[in-house]
């Protein structure tokens, strides 16, 4: 819908509907935590509010992308796109809930290679019939994760075999973190000298001069799009990106003060927590955008902006708080993950490629993604 001067509105009915969401759940989830309330329904609320919280910070960041030119929307959406779920993490990091911390890394990336693109891929599929999309693009960044995803599964594997490496996880850790932050940096240059086009991509091409990590501007312009957002000037853009930042860290803290307390009274391990709950409301929500755009049949567009998620939380997000553990007062925590964490992020990744590779999904590649996912979380159901 568009003004009588023909420009689209500052706020459409989404944005609207929320802000108004997310302002009414981050007020109840205040009141509820400081009035002491129930904790577990102080704890869905805090959810709730998180993911909306999640949600408008990647409408922000999307809009101070459009302001600033698509050579920043790569660089914005990989520096601040998982802010909410990173506060998160930090918080229970220092809480010393080290089992949610690790759960909530593996499962961010399993809700959104599996869960997310699974639900892609079923809707594009019953409404479109067998779906293709750049297959190269698919393919760069599924190898992108995988590669990502090994060099994490370094300090894990030094301790499942038993090397003489097996006493020095931190230092192991560490090393791998500023590794991984160092890969970062060196993708910038490519984030910001692509895509200059302004084309979309042909059918089973990449898009020249594409970041290895991040979804394209095309992709980002094709998402708002889809999510009918409207037109945000630069001034607002960066009050509502410093405005839902600060509510997100107020609303993590919440939510973590309230997460032991209602796994208690819930009966919930804190690796189930942490892998599916915290996850999902963290990081996953932000993503449905790519479920729109397989709805609309842009299944290029939609493989990269979920995909581009995982990468960044392997890339930054894991490395990020590691190396901010010894300031949180939690000098011992490292990025070694149990057995089971590890084979399931070590197969999301590889499922990542296998779904890409020939460039094509039908509905019934999405069930099975969904399945999978099901399979893995119940599998922790029991710690």
């Amino acid at each position: 819908m568009t003004t009588q001067t023909g420009r689209l509105p500052l706020l459409s009915g989404k944005d609207r509907i929320m802000i108004t969401l997310t302002v009414i759940a981050a007020v109840l989830a205040g009141a509820l935590h400081h009035a002491h309330a129930n904790e577990v329904l102080a704890f869905v609320v805090a959810a709730i509010a998180l993911a909306t919280l999640a949600s408008l910070v990647g409408r922000s960041v999307e809009a101070l992308g459009d302001r600033l030119g698509p050579s920043a929307t790569g660089i914005l959406q990989s520096a601040l796109g998982n802010l909410p779920e990173l506060f998160v993490i930090l918080f229970a990091l220092k809480a010393g809930l080290f089992g949610v911390v690790k759960a909530t890394l593996v499962g961010s990336i399993l809700a959104n290679v599996l869960l997310v693109l699974g639900a892609a891929f079923v809707v594009g599929g019953l409404k479109h019939g067998r779906q293709r999309f750049a297959a190269e693009d698919g393919r760069t960044l599924g190898l992108m994760l995988t590669l990502a995803v090994f060099i994490l599964a370094v300090p894990s594997l030094t301790a499942a075999l038993h090397t003489p490496a097996e006493s020095h996880e931190r230092a192991v850790s560490i090393v791998v973190s500023v590794v991984m932050l160092a890969l970062f940096l060196l993708s910038l240059p490519a984030t910001l000298s692509r895509g200059k086009s302004g084309h979309p991509p042909h059918e089973g091409h990449s898009i020249e001069g594409s970041s290895p990590i991040a979804a394209s501007p095309d992709s980002a312009k094709a998402a708002s799009a889809a999510a009918k957002h409207g037109e945000w000037p630069l001034a607002m853009a960066i009050g509502m990106l410093a405005a839902t930042g600060i509510g997100a860290a107020f609303v993590s803290e919440w939510f973590v003060a309230a997460l032991e307390p209602a796994m208690e009274a819930v009966g919930i391990n804190e690796v189930f927590a942490g892998l599916v709950i915290v996850a999902i409301a963290g990081n996953a929500v932000e993503n449905v955008v790519g479920i729109q755009l397989a709805a609309k049949n842009q299944m290029d567009y939609g493989v990269q902006v979920i995909l581009q998620s995982p990468v960044q939380v392997a890339l930054t997000v894991a490395p990020i708080v590691c190396l901010a553990a010894g300031f949180l007062g939690q000098p011992g925590f490292d990025l070694v993950l149990s057995p089971l964490l590890l084979a399931a992020m070590m197969m999301s990744a590889l499922v990542a490629v296998l779904v890409t590779f020939d460039g094509e999904s039908n509905w019934f590649e999405g069930a099975v993604l969904i399945a999978l996912y099901i399979a893995i979380a119940t599998a922790f159901w029991w710690g």
